[in-house]
């Protein structure tokens, strides 16, 4: 099959007990981004409902999301009604967990762990966490075989139920990019491997567990702040910075003094006219905002005041940094405003306005730009409102800082929880292009990955992540880490802590997190 052609027809097939909001969600999607002709096909061959899974899914729906709506939850045929005409298909989607024939047609099967259909993803979410996803293609006379992977981040999913939702999230990602591409990219594999049965005694386990551990969390939540973030800065030269050492070690990381009820993150220093400033993301916890604040090293080295310098309606954070033709440009995250936007310094560091939009509509992250070969090319993780935050990379190139901004075709060009999202700016060292990465594998901002880029230009992109690094005793006391940066005189980084609410409490837990 060639490159899919506008308006063919698509037959979407599931097992009669796997009917969920997944599949009028994938159906739409199919519709208007491809576009197609979509119907859907319930297969009465395939396994009547799993009862330990929907009573764990219910029961999560209750105490994790507060019956806030999910892909995983249950819907009947009536709601898929309006897709439910029997129609000829030039592509069928194979949900199933016994396969379906595909007769003429090309067919496109998503695997997790090698096993078919909702029951080897709700086992291998439940088992071993976050599978291996992979998009079968097979037609008439040729072998079954992977044209597209990935992993699902599953940082904001909640319990089963979520992480499905956060992995369909994906598939429906992957199936697009597989079936827009055509007959590219084919590699044999082995067959799809039999689907393991949720296990109902481990299932009312955690079913059990779930109602202990809401109420731990409500009491976590009355005592700590969440997610209390923090920086660790210290002098250092390339030639004894995390990147030529592959560790934390080296200096003593000094940890940029803050308040108890706000937490510092995303680091970025910048060097000008012989001072060193840093900016990073100053979130207030009463609100759960941020903006964009500074501080002014002095001529011994020390950090002054923090001054806020950039807020908007909507949170900001990252505040990526950088100088072209005597300008000084900034590119913070704002993802919830639905674009990536620049804004340029009037009274550096202090004032800056904004200039101009690079990328409009889009749910971008960490946008993160490098000069390379000739053109300049923007890394950001992308979403589409559901799913996790850090495992879709995509990248946009242009022949200026303000564009025009064009996407890579290969978009989106890595799935990835692990090695996907922006983790700072882009290094050059030996002649060789490096980026930090987010380590993402069971929750946000577990880690880093320090990875070398192999191919960069308008056509793809590839890379190999060489080292990874994870905060704790005795370099970096803490649960987590996701932002390294450097310019050659300052390094900084940042990391997750345990921050009670209460002031006086405060200071016995920073002893414990004290870097040595």
């Amino acid at each position: 099959m060639s490159a899919f052609a506008t308006g063919s027809a698509v037959r979407i097939v599931a097992d009669r007990g796997a009917l969920s909001a997944w599949l009028p969600a994938l159906a739409q999607a199919l519709e208007t981004k491809l576009p197609a002709s979509v119907s859907v096909e319930i297969s009465d061959n395939g396994p009547a409902p799993d009862t330990a899974l929907g009573a764990l899914l219910s029961l999560e729906k209750l105490l994790l999301r507060g019956s806030r709506p999910c892909w995983s939850d249950r819907i009947s045929r009536g709601e898929l009604s309006q897709w439910l005409t029997p129609a000829p298909a030039d592509v069928v989607i194979d949900l199933t967990s016994e396969g379906v024939d595909a007769g003429e047609a090309t067919l496109f099967r998503p695997l997790f762990d090698g096993g078919m259909g909702e029951t080897a993803l709700a086992s291998a979410l439940f088992l071993r966490g976050t599978p291996q996803i992979a998009v079968e293609r097979a037609e008439p006379g040729r072998a079954p075989c992977i044209v597209a992977s990935g992993t699902a981040s599953l940082e904001a999913a909640a319990g089963i139920g979520g992480g499905m939702e956060a992995v369909w999230s994906r598939v429906a990602v992957l199936l697009l990019k597989a079936i827009r591409r055509g007959g590219e990219g084919w590699a044999e594999v082995p067959p799809p491997t039999p689907a393991a049965q949720l296990p109902r005694m481990q299932a009312m386990h955690r079913a059990a567990k779930l109602v202990a551990s809401a109420a731990a969390r409500a009491a976590y939540r009355l005592s700590c702040h969440p997610g209390h973030w923090r920086i660790g800065w210290r002098r250092a030269g390339y030639e004894d910075d995390v990147w030529a050492r592959r560790d934390l070690g080296g200096a003593v990381w000094n940890v940029l003094a803050d308040p108890n009820d706000h937490f510092y993150a995303d680091p970025f220093p910048f060097f000008w006219k012989g001072r060193d400033y840093l900016f990073f993301e100053d979130l207030d916890h009463k609100t759960q905002k941020g903006v964009i604040s500074v501080v002014d090293f002095d001529d011994e080295g020390r950090p002054g005041p923090v001054v806020p310098v950039l807020e908007e309606p909507w949170h900001l954070s990252y505040p990526f940094v950088i100088a072209v033709d005597g300008q000084i440009w900034m590119i913070p995250e704002a993802s919830l405003s639905g674009a990536v936007a620049i804004y340029r310094a009037t009274d550096f560091p202090y004032r800056w306005e904004r200039h101009a939009t690079l990328i409009s509509g889009v749910e971008a992250a960490d946008a993160t730009v490098v000069w390379h070969e000739g053109r300049y090319y923007m890394f950001a993780v992308t979403r589409e409102g559901v799913g996790g935050y850090s495992d879709t990379l995509d990248i946009w190139q242009a022949p200026d800082l303000l564009g025009p901004w064009r996407p890579l075709p290969a978009n989106p060009v890595l799935v990835d929880d692990r090695s996907a999202r922006p983790a700072g700016a882009f290094v050059l060292r030996g002649g060789r292009l490096m980026r930090p990465v987010q380590d993402c594998r069971g929750g946000y901002g577990i880690g880093l990955g320090l990875a070398h880029v192999t191919r960069l230009d308008p056509g793809g992109f590839a890379q190999t992540v060489e080292t990874r690094l994870f905060p704790g005793l005795p370099h970096w006391p803490g649960r987590k880490l996701h932002t390294l940066n450097g310019n050659g005189r300052l390094e900084v980084i940042d990391g997750s802590v345990l921050r009670p609410r209460l002031a006086a409490a405060t200071a016995i837990v920073e002893r414990r997190n004290r870097p040595s």
